[in-house]
């Protein structure tokens, strides 16, 4: 069943913007320097996530049967990294 809202609550909570209050308003790096910055558009913020490597690895889709997997997984944390370089020492 569909929870029904309280009309008077939403706007109490969240009142309707007028002209005044879009006036009055500032931009989040005025009010909370600390978290924004200066910055202003996001061509100035800083890049997120993990930094770009120059050697991208490309993500592909392989069924290998299950006890091959088994056995690479259980070697642990970097079981990935080891099979790949050991396909790259077979292939050199």
């Amino acid at each position: 069943m569909k929870r029904r809202v309280n009309a008077t609550r939403a706007t109490a909570e969240n009142p309707e913007w007028t002209k005044g209050t879009f006036k009055k308003a500032r931009p989040a790096s005025d009010v909370l320097p600390e978290l924004f910055g200066k910055q202003t558009t996001k061509a100035m913020l800083k890049p997120r996530g993990r930094p770009k490597s120059e050697q991208a690895r490309a993500s592909i889709s392989l069924r290998l049967p299950q006890e091959t997997l088994a056995r690479w997984k259980a070697t642990g944390p970097g079981w990935q990294t080891r099979m790949a370089e050991t396909l790259a020492k077979v292939i050199a």
